[in-house]
């Protein structure tokens, strides 16, 4: 049974496309999966946001947050957040179908070819070249984000610095992920739950 979602508003101008169907979702995620080579953020976010439009950059940057702590593959995570918000369990499972069933095959398919081929120098230099080449897509599209951070209730700056103290602690200190997530992700939602309840409107002035 269809789960009726309304579409994200969009601002003033309307509101958001949405997947038509679940058929609909499964070939969406399909092709976005055989896109992500590497870097699959930047190939998310421009299918997503820039193309199909089904979420602004905010919401991506909200929900993508969401996948990525979450336990499993951050874009499988986000595909079965998108299916169920729109077409509920059904969505979720086409979504989930869609970023594995054709991508598994061709994973399989490229895995025998790269045995063939792995003790080469030259095949093992390309790997490292292709290493690079998601490195910058990856940044580029954290780039492209950092713009949506502008709405964020916990402003820019703040914004900025929680970035670099988890850049520091991951990159840097090589603390454990878990402990970054729940001591800096931690603060940062204790944060933004204190600005959120103190820009809140007393509950006797609520309509």
């Amino acid at each position: 049974m269809k789960i009726p979602v309304e579409a994200p508003a969009a601002g003033a101008g309307g509101s958001l496309p949405a997947p038509q169907s679940c058929n609909d979702l499964f070939w969406s995620f399909t092709w976005l999966a055989l896109q992500g080579f590497g870097g699959v953020l930047a190939v998310v976010q421009r299918e997503l946001v820039e193309k199909k439009r089904w979420m602004t950059r905010e919401q991506f940057v909200e929900d993508w947050a969401v996948a990525q702590i979450m336990p499993g593959p951050n874009v499988v995570n986000l595909s079965m957040m998108i299916g169920g918000r729109y077409f509920g369990l059904r969505g979720a499972l086409s979504a989930l179908a869609g970023m594995l069933a054709l991508p598994l095959l061709v994973v399989l398919a490229l895995a025998v070819l790269y045995g063939q081929v792995a003790e080469y120098p030259v095949a093992q230099n390309a790997l490292r070249g292709m290493g690079a080449v998601a490195a910058g897509l990856i940044t580029a599209t954290g780039i492209k984000l950092i713009a949506a951070l502008e709405r964020n209730a916990m402003g820019m700056a703040v914004c900025i610095g929680l970035a670099c103290i988890t850049f520091v602690a991951i990159g840097l200190l090589r603390w454990p992920l878990v402990w970054v997530l729940l001591g800096i992700g931690g603060s940062a939602c204790l944060w933004a739950y204190r600005v959120l309840a103190r820009e809140a409107p007393p509950a006797g002035n609520r309509s």
